[in-house]
């Protein structure tokens, strides 16, 4: 019944944390509401009558359409400077060459030869840049919240209004060839469709080359209206190799290729529209919102003159969303009614006549039909949802008023008025752009009371672990009677607040009442605590954390709630740890540990032992190297967005991406040594402690399986960087073994670690009297324990053993003296086996990493074992009682989890996770399945977490074992 009350309580504790962080996410992962209405040109955009030109025209609909076919080629990730000419060099300023620049000539050539036909614009996408939410942006004209990002490997429909639907609603013939995602959110919407899988970031090809395979042909046939292409090789190469290696250079330069071979099949009834859905970082990444990932290209083009004007110098600056009406209405589409993007208004400009009125009435009818749309999805999502500016709608409301009245009041005298006009054309833009920043700012709002609430809950549970803590070393403790007063409590809290809910005619949230039910639970414990505070349990008996960690941790604590402190957290990480291992080495020399005692207690002419000189050497020694540890691991970092002047390390990046084969072998085998390093290391602590010698399972596992493991992670490294420049004839050979070695690996880490589970504690017994007589002694578990020795070490139960194994023997030769037992890998009882599993848990990891993360994580291993010895000096050997680990040793392994976090090269923000673990083992992607690469993905991101949690059961070790008395007879012999 013990065990299954512990059971509960974790339960409990689980239920606690995923509440609190439901509540949080909650109001901190933004959303808004999808309207699930439909423009249709039977129903007018707004009030009031079909302005000027829009009725009597063939393919009318609110606007005349200016164009019967487009071919729209997405370019994933075309940054707006991949498209920009290469400048020639001017005298006197330093030249830049970069691989990408100037690859896309064909677009400056056509904007130079047909200045009226074709313009560049600087399209600025809305956050998050991660795909699916800026194909549903380009499609739907609205503006994706922060949770949508969640959706980004798992898309679902789209239930909004979108130029997709509108199309296929209006009869036009859609063709589609690339990324799979549009499947997902518009099945059933194309007449024809090839769809390649998007996932694998590491193929650079398939799936341009399926759509070159399909793209001219189909264009040739004529047998569609809208042609979309979505090429993904660019975005690929970014996340692969990063902008500034050669093959960026070379993929764009096709795509340079494709858009000429596009332009020369162009008929002029045709718009051809090539445009990035975001661009990437400086290392390739996609995702956040810093200047570069917002950034994208947009390049329209058509056989008929388009503009009035020339091209402006400087290309101008457009949002994303504004493609959205202005295709529509130059398609004679109604604009999606959700849309609240501005249209491009000089598109519509009469270029067949060149009076600048006609010209400029045309860009204002598109934006008074633009204005009425908008205004009529403010009005329905205002009444529907309620989270609009009260204010900014109603300014924006007379805005919209007046310039609709100037409008209509234009129509009837149009004659003279080009100033009037002028003025519409700018109130409309004024009530368009306004409308979009109210949008933004009211989508953009946290919910500071749901944060707060789920922050509150995640520090009870967390208070409520440390009181069980404390409580349990009491005795007549009982864990069962606790747990039922909890289960009441959230009980009645559920029902008071459905019934509150329920009375308000509110909305029942899942997420809310499960929040109350934990808070609810967690009262009564909290209560009891504070009522025997003042006469039971003093606060510094309820909180026993030296001073000094209780500052560190306080500090960390409060590092979340300053911006330029999460900025900086790395470097903030590493000053922590620093700091508290210095900590450490000044408190053994304070307690007499680290250094002999000063001069003035000892005598006049007697010097120091030995022991005590050298037993304080080490530990000085071990300080030095976790601070020189520490300091090398700083070495391996990632800048973040905020910190332009910082400059990310190169050796971050796959070996795969480096130029220059003498390098790429140099690093190659910097990255085996550190392999073999630790093995050897792991092999050598075991053996010095005797684990090597046992018969055991196990430990023939670690003999062989270590070494085959190293030697397959070994392997897979030279295909994977050295796939590109492989034989043609040996590429399926280096596909396969990409996929068999990996696996392989995986495969023995699984099985080693099962046989761990199977024998998880082995110990070596020698009888020396007579011929000596070697056996492993097991504990396994065999029931709930039957003392409090055996809650407290696995040791006294392998003494038992013994006596019991023995005890006939020791009857029989009593009368020729004394049998000797010698007992071997006791001192390593513990952490050999948490040793071992560390090990076979790391190397899957690594393999989720780049090559030269392997010099992390043998930093990572050295600094376990260093810190571990440091600690364990500071412990005394007579300590009685159950062993409880220090408050530094669980300050110092968090802060050594979140230092190696980002000294694998990781950043809490989205543009930084590493999208390319999910295809280690499985380069063709995984089909229909999610849940296998999140789990590549989150152990990729959590590895060093995973390890150190692991590694922390080593605490365990950190107390010598003690034999118990009474086996008369018998002269024990402890080896370590």
């Amino acid at each position: 019944m013990q065990k299954i009350s512990v059971l509960l309580f974790l339960a409990w504790v689980c239920f606690l944390f995923y509440a609190g962080i439901a509540l949080f996410t909650s109001g901190f992962l933004l959303t808004r509401l999808e309207l699930t209405n439909h423009s249709s040109c039977q129903e007018p955009p707004g009030p009031g009558p079909l302005p000027w030109r829009s009725q009597g025209e063939p393919g009318a609909c609110w606007m005349a359409a200016r164009f019967s076919r487009v071919v729209l080629v997405l370019i994933d990730a075309l940054r707006f400077d991949f498209a920009q000419p290469q400048r020639s060099h001017v005298p006197g300023e330093p030249s830049v060459s970069l691989p990408f620049l100037g690859k896309l000539g064909s677009l400056q050539r056509i904007l130079e030869i047909q200045p009226h036909h074709a313009r560049l614009y600087q399209s600025k996408a809305d956050p998050p840049t991660t795909t699916m939410q800026r194909l549903k942006a380009l499609t739907t004209g609205s503006l994706p919240t922060f949770i949508d990002a969640g959706s980004n490997f798992a898309s679902y429909a789209i239930v909004e209004d979108n130029l997709i639907k509108q199309l296929t609603s209006a009869g036009r013939r859609v063709v589609f060839m690339g990324d799979d995602t549009w499947k997902d959110l518009f099945p059933g919407a194309f007449s024809q469709a090839f769809f390649f899988s998007s996932f694998n970031v590491r193929d650079l090809h398939t799936v341009d080359n399926g759509i070159m395979e399909h793209l001219y042909p189909t264009m040739d046939s004529g047998e569609w209206d809208v042609l979309i292409a979505h090429f993904l090789g660019v975005d690929h190469c970014g996340h692969k190799h990063g902008p500034h290696h050669p093959e960026m250079a070379k993929k764009l330069s096709q795509m340079d290729q494709v858009i000429q071979g596009i332009v020369e099949r162009l008929e002029n009834d045709t718009l051809l529209v090539v445009i990035g859905d975001h661009g990437m970082t400086k290392s390739g990444d996609h995702g956040g919102d810093s200047e570069l990932e917002i950034s994208a290209a947009l390049f329209l083009y058509s056989p008929t003159a388009l503009f009035l004007r020339a091209p402006p110098e400087e290309p101008e600056v457009v949002p994303q969303i504004s493609l959205v009406p202005t295709l529509a209405l130059l398609l004679g589409l109604p604009i999606p009614f959700g849309n609240i993007g501005e249209v491009m208004a000089e598109l519509f400009s009469a270029v067949e006549d060149s009076q600048p009125h006609s010209s400029a009435l045309a860009q204002a009818t598109a934006l008074y039909l633009n204005a009425q749309q908008v205004f009529r999805f403010l009005h329905t999502y205002s009444a529907a949802a309620q989270d609009l500016q009260v204010e900014e709608f109603h300014r924006l409301n007379n805005l919209f008023s007046k310039a609709s009245a100037d409008y209509l009041r234009l129509l009837q005298s149009p004659q003279g008025a080009e100033a009037a006009l002028q003025t519409v054309i700018t109130e409309l833009q004024e009530f368009l752009r306004g409308v979009r920043a109210m949008c933004i700012e009211s989508w953009a709002r946290f919910s500071l009371v749901r944060m707060a609430g789920g922050a509150a809950l995640l520090a009870a549970a967390c208070f409520l672990c440390l009181l069980i803590a404390q409580w349990a070393t009491s005795p007549g403790f009982h864990l069962r009677p606790l747990l039922l007063i909890p289960v009441a409590w959230g009980l009645a809290g559920v029902v008071v607040c459905a019934g509150l809910l329920a009375t308000t005619e509110l909305k029942l949230d899942p997420v809310v009442l499960g929040a109350v039910a934990a808070m609810g639970s967690v009262l009564h414990i909290l209560w009891k605590a504070w009522a025997g505070w003042g006469s039971k349990r003093p606060l510094a008996a309820l909180l026993p954390i030296p001073r000094p960690v209780l500052l560190l941790l306080l500090i960390r604590f409060a590092a979340f709630f300053s911006d330029s402190f999460v900025v900086a957290e790395a470097r903030a990480i590493r000053f922590l740890l620093g700091s508290l291992i210095l900590l450490l080495v000044a408190q053994l020399h304070w307690e007499g540990k680290l250094l002999p005692p000063k001069l003035l207690t000892i005598p006049r002419f007697s010097a120091p032992t030995g022991p005590s000189r050298h037993k304080g050497t080490h530990a000085l020694g071990l300080g030095v190297g976790l601070l020189l540890c520490i300091r090398l691991a700083g070495l391996f970092h990632r800048c973040p967005e905020e910190t332009p002047a910082c400059h990310s390390s190169p050796w971050l990046s796959p070996l795969a991406s480096m130029v220059g084969g003498r390098a790429k072998n140099l690093w190659y085998g910097a990255c085996v040594g550190a392999l073999v390093a630790l093995l050897a290391a792991v092999r050598l602590w075991l053996r010095r402690y005797g684990n090597l010698k046992s018969p055991e399972p196990p430990v023939l596992f670690v003999r062989w399986g270590l070494p085959l493991m190293v030697l397959g992670t070994a392997a897979y490294w030279a295909l994977s960087s050295g796939a590109d420049e492989a034989p043609p004839r040996l590429r399926a050979l280096v596909t396969g073994a990409s996929v068999v070695l990996p696996r392989a690996v995986a495969g023995l880490a699984a099985s080693g670690l099962l046989l761990l589970l199977w024998r998880p504690v082995t110990a070596l017994a020698e009888a020396t009297m007579g011929a000596p007589r070697m056996r492993t002694v097991l504990t396994p578990f065999s029931g709930p324990p039957t003392s409090q020795a055996d809650l407290d070490y696995v040791v006294p139960q392998i003494y038992r053993h013994m006596q019991e194994e023995i005890r006939g023997r020791l009857e029989r030769t009593k009368s020729q003296g004394p049998l000797t037992v010698a007992a071997y890998q006791l001192g390593s009882v513990y952490s050999a086996a948490m040793v071992t599993a560390l090990t076979l848990l790391a190397f899957p990891l690594l393999l989720l990493h780049a090559e030269r993360i392997s010099l992390v994580f043998l930093l990572l291993f050295l600094q376990s074992f260093l810190l571990l010895h440091l600690l364990a000096a500071g412990i005394p050997i007579t300590t009685s009682g159950p062993f409880t680990v220090p408050w530094q040793a669980v300050s110092a392994w968090a802060l050594m989890a979140t230092q190696t976090f980002y000294s694998t090269g990781h950043q809490p923000v989205f543009p930084t996770i590493h999208w390319h673990a999910a295809f280690v083992g499985f380069p063709e992607g995984h089909g229909s399945s999610t849940w296998l690469p999140a789990l590549l993905v989150g152990a990729n991101t959590f590895a060093s977490h995973l390890l150190f949690a692991d590694s922390g059961l080593c605490f365990g070790s950190l107390h010598p074992p003690q034999a118990p008395h009474g086996l008369e007879g018998i002269r024990p012999q402890v080896h370590f």
